[in-house]
């Protein structure tokens, strides 16, 4: 099968199915073109995920399909911003139709999920890469951004923390229990807080989501800020499966883990109160921002240089 019958075949269908047409010009042409609703700032964000870096090795296509568009939304949930459409740049070992087909299929939940229509990509021969680039739109000026938090406001989180961090370890179980198929739910397919993203924008002064572990991505904003922070890990939002593990299990994963896909945020003491209860009910307070820079965990120094920066893709390992 040669690179166009593949484009047409298993990635047009995902084109042009949206209701609203911010893209008026999808796949087929050299470029697509997207229109901007005059008042409204273009978002975007692009990510890479490389077969053995940030995905196991003969992962399920659908699921594959499902979390590369997950974790690339995740990013337009963060900045408060609409979801419109992506491009898709794939590099494949071989042309495998039973893959593709299930790809394809993941991909297209996901897209039909997240509201995002596909405007166009690109497909070659390589080790297996996917690069996603999502399209969002938020009102002029009103982007969540890192660098906003402030001493004084409160810190929250979205949904329950560490799920997917557990999961890892039950990816290769024959015979999986019910909290251990409730948490590989939460890695296979993971579901980007867009729905919070038009009511946050409105309160939250800082935000971004939680790809690499809390303590690394609660990190970013503190840094972006030039503000420390004080968290209590009674706090933390746990789910009934990730409660169930023996010792500290269940915190460090809450904690240190990546691809949970929530969001954490930071909202003045008014901005919090006046917030209306439909987002509050699924967010979780879990400490407080401070003037001091550094990072303080039960009240115990977890100081930024000792907190891990979030995934290192260059790292060596020993």
């Amino acid at each position: 099968m040669g690179e166009f019958e593949l484009i047409r075949r298993y990635f047009l269908p995902l084109a042009g199915r949206q209701e609203s047409r911010p893209l008026i010009l999808g796949p087929g042409d050299d470029c697509a073109i997207q229109r901007i609703p005059a008042g409204r700032d273009l978002v975007f964000s692009v990510d890479a995920l490389v077969e053995g870096v940030h995905f196991p090795r003969n992962y399920r296509p659908d699921y594959l399909g499902w979390r590369a568009l997950a974790a690339a939304a995740s990013d337009l949930a963060a900045m408060g911003a609409d979801p419109e459409c992506f491009t898709l740049a794939l590099t494949l070992p071989a042309v495998d139709e039973q893959w593709l087909e299930g790809f394809s299929k993941g991909l297209r939940s996901a897209s039909d999920a997240f509201g995002l229509e596909l405007a166009g990509g690109d497909t070659t021969s390589g080790p297996l890469t996917l690069s996603l680039q999502v399209h969002g739109t938020v009102e002029q000026g009103r982007g969540v951004l890192r660098s906003g938090a402030r001493p004084g406001d409160l810190i929250a989180v979205s949904g329950t923390l560490g799920n997917a961090g557990a999961a890892l370890d039950y990816l290769s179980e024959p015979d999986p229990s019910a909290d251990m198929l409730s948490l590989l739910e939460h890695y296979h397919r993971p579901w980007p807080r867009l729905d919070l993203a038009s009511s946050m924008r409105r309160y939250a002064n800082a935000a971004i989501d939680i790809s690499d572990g809390l303590l690394a991505d609660l990190g970013h904003i503190l840094a972006a800020s030039d503000v420390g922070a004080r968290i209590e890990s009674a706090r933390l939002p746990l789910s009934p499966a990730l409660s169930g593990l023996k010792g500290d299990k269940a915190v460090n994963y809450a904690l240190r883990s990546g691809d949970d896909y929530e969001l954490c945020l930071c909202f003045s003491p008014e901005n919090w109160d006046r917030a209306p209860e439909s987002l509050k009910s699924q967010l979780t307070l879990i400490g407080s921002v401070e003037a001091e820079p550094g990072l303080y965990l039960d009240g115990v120094d977890c100081s930024l240089e000792s907190v891990p920066a979030g995934f290192d893709h260059f790292r060596s390992e020993s």
